[in-house]
């Protein structure tokens, strides 16, 4: 079985280099990462820190993991723009293997090769899966380790779980043994199944600190647990808490460190975006979001081979279909919701999905055909192309690193006039070049507070003009989505600003977002 494995590796990193295409802000914590490792966050001399940072609502855990390999990067001499925006992706592609592996052998252990077969190739050809796996968010982490997680879990059939039960029937089973071997053997099976338990709690303490929310997916898992241990006190006293504590207090120490001051991210993170819905301000959605669009989307073509496997496996894994009932089911409660929120959920769904299709019998090979062709039509136009432009526009940008590298009465200064962080800003860019675009804080209870993008946005000639009054303060590089370029095109013309670049984005153009990029440049 051994000989597959770099064919998973190298299919993962072959996903990497087809997303093509920026999907949330979390890219440009590569940036962060990369100046926190050669500098402090004190001493940036370019960057941006976006607003969750300075009210302590990021972890620096999963950030140091990256910050570290740049140090390495930076200390011989290797951190050039290339490796900086590849190498944590080829780092994610590679984790993310492993996990798919370690979800083979899970499933193996719990039904037939065959099974395991069609599973397993369900959740390789997700388009969802595809889209994100490789990407360093901290969504992606979450589903990463909840995978690895759900291999040493107890469920009903896996190796722990087995090896629990022997050791509850080993005394009947084995009477002819003598009772210094049968003690040996109990003690043995009982360290396999603490140490298996222990794993997979470590595993889910470390992606609630990468992600809090990760919790929302294990809690029923969690009381699953807890309800078939027979000595649930020492589940609780030996497990639960040591490592929820030491989850919890060693994430808080490093914070506290980076931040240089006591800093809880995990409250935060509740104080902010539950008790004061700072997360609504980004959008939000009808409680019935997740069942009649956000699931269907993230699921994609399998939806009607998991609704199929579901009528086959409910009793055999109704654990995991409650779990991934109850995240829909909580995450609903949430006013804003993203596709990726439910993303952790999505491997528990192939295990539904790989039983329908192996009862398919006959149909199989053609139902397997139908899942690859459109999860692989679907994966490769998110990936490549759809919304591709901010990406490709900070190709372009990158260029202006050699003028500003000169000194030239005139050093680049660029302006994003784009919904707030529609690119990955200077983590793409990685050098000294003037740059703004329009920020969008959340109201944190500022009277009468209306954020600079929907101030731009309500009358963008006024906000130039009144930006920049003087012909001295103007940036040289104005970027800006096509649908802008002719409320603004007085102001363009009027300061000799001319259009060098078109960039496509998208073929569906929606609201402030066009479907062309356009770089103008002031001469």
């Amino acid at each position: 079985m051994l000989d597959w494995w770099p064919a998973v590796w190298t299919k993962r990193l072959v996903l990497m280099l087809s997303v093509q295409r920026f999907f949330v802000t979390t890219m440009m914590i590569l940036l962060l990462l990369y100046c926190c490792a050669v500098n402090s966050l004190n001493s940036l001399t370019y960057g941006y820190l976006t607003w969750e940072w300075k009210e302590g609502l990021r972890g620096f855990s999963f950030p140091l993991f990256f910050a570290s390999i740049y140090k390495i990067l930076h200390l011989i001499n290797l951190d050039s723009v290339h490796l900086l925006k590849w190498l944590p992706r080829i780092l994610q592609a590679l984790l993310a293997a492993f996990a798919d592996v370690k979800f083979f052998f899970l499933i193996r252990t719990l039904e037939s090769a065959d099974v395991a077969k069609w599973t397993f190739f369900c959740h390789l050809c997700s388009w969802f899966t595809w889209f994100c796996c490789t990407r360093t968010l901290t969504n992606s982490m979450e589903t990463t380790l909840t995978c690895l997680a759900l291999f040493y879990f107890p469920l009903s059939g896996s190796t722990t779980h087995s090896r629990s039960l022997l050791v509850k029937t080993f005394n009947f089973s084995f009477l002819f043994y003598s009772n210094l071997h049968r003690r040996l053997l109990t003690d043995t099976l009982l360290v396999f199944v603490f140490f298996s338990s222990k794993k997979y709690l470590l595993l889910v303490a470390l992606a609630v600190v990468v992600r809090p929310t990760a919790l929302i997916v294990w809690f029923p898992l969690l009381m699953y647990h807890f309800w078939q241990e027979d000595n649930k006190l020492r589940l609780i006293t030996h497990n639960y808490i040591p490592i929820g504590t030491l989850a919890v207090v060693t994430s808080t120490v490093i914070d506290c460190l980076f931040y240089e001051k006591w800093t809880m991210v995990q409250f935060n993170f509740l104080k902010f975006n539950v008790l004061h819905g700072v997360a609504d301000f980004y959008g939000s959605h009808p409680w019935h979001w997740y069942f009649t669009q956000g699931f269907a989307v993230v699921i994609g073509p399998h939806l009607p081979f998991f609704l199929h496997g579901c009528t086959i496996a409910f009793k055999r894994y109704k654990i995991l279909l409650v779990a991934v009932v109850w995240t829909v089911v909580v995450y609903s409660f949430l006013p804003h919701k993203e596709f990726r929120f439910i993303y952790p959920v999505l491997p528990f769904c192939m295990v539904f999905c790989g039983i329908s299709v192996a009862n398919l019998k006959a149909w199989r090979r053609a139902a397997a055909l139908a899942l690859l062709a459109t999860n692989l039509v679907a994966a490769l136009y998110t990936g490549l192309i759809h919304q591709r432009g901010t990406l490709d526009v900070m190709s372009h940008l990158q260029t202006l690193c050699e003028t500003s590298s000169v000194s030239t009465p005139l050093q680049p200064d660029v302006l994003f006039l784009m919904p707030c962080h529609s690119t990955p800003y200077y983590s793409h860019i990685h050098c000294q070049i003037k740059m703004k675009f329009l920020e969008c804080p959340p109201d944190l209870g500022e009277e009468g507070y209306v954020d600079e993008a929907d101030s731009f946005y309500s009358d963008p000639l006024h906000w130039l003009r009144t930006s920049f009054p003087y012909k001295s303060s103007l940036p040289t590089h104005m970027v800006l989505f096509d649908v802008l370029e002719e409320e603004i095109s007085v102001f363009l013309r009027g300061n000799n600003f001319v259009r060098t670049a078109e960039i496509f984005h998208t073929h569906f153009p929606e609201g402030r977002v066009g479907g062309s990029i356009f770089i103008y440049e002031r001469h």
